[in-house]
């Protein structure tokens, strides 16, 4: 017997013992995927302070509920021509899914060359706050939830007469 012989015997036996169906499995995997409802935010309400005289000057602050208040000396609030409101943003998107709230307002609002600090504030229930500012949030079961931005102004004890305006944005993404 020479070596091709050899070789091809060998091959030919291997390749027998390859074709055997005792030594081969599969298994099947299922793909799936869910597409979600986009996150969506809409403004309800803007952010209003009515109307107010400047007085002495100071602050005049609008909760997160939409009550204003102002210290005793200081502006001087009219209840006439104007409800003060807090602004209130409707999120809607997957059901009890969570989210990250970013909030970026305009340091000042303006009227012509005049202006005023404004500092926001922020919550998911429309709570009569002053401070802090809610960075997540928890759609509910029908995939919605609404948070509310108060704020305060501050005011010059000779603060030029106008409408006032400013910006308030709120991103929300989902977590």
């Amino acid at each position: 017997m020479n070596i091709k012989t050899v070789v091809r015997s060998a091959l030919a036996v291997g390749a027998t013992f390859m074709t055997v169906d005792g030594y081969a499995a599969n298994a099947t995997a299922t793909a799936t995927a869910t597409v979600i409802t986009p996150i969506a935010i809409t403004k309800a309400v803007d952010l209003s302070f009515g109307k107010f005289a400047h007085g002495t000057g100071g602050s005049v602050a609008v909760s997160n509920s939409g009550a204003r208040s102002t210290p005793l000396a200081g502006p001087i609030l009219s209840a006439v021509g104007s409800t003060p409101t807090a602004a209130r943003f409707d999120v809607v998107g997957d059901n009890l899914a969570t989210y990250s709230i970013a909030i970026a307002a305009d340091a000042t609002i303006v009227s012509g060359a005049n202006s005023m600090a404004l500092a926001v504030t922020s919550d998911l229930t429309g709570a009569n706050v002053l401070t802090g500012n809610v960075a997540t949030g928890t759609l509910s079961g029908a995939g919605a939830q609404s948070i509310f931005v108060g704020g305060t102004l501050t005011v010059g004890l000779t603060q030029a007469t106008g409408a006032y305006t400013g910006n308030i944005v709120v991103t929300v993404e989902y977590n």
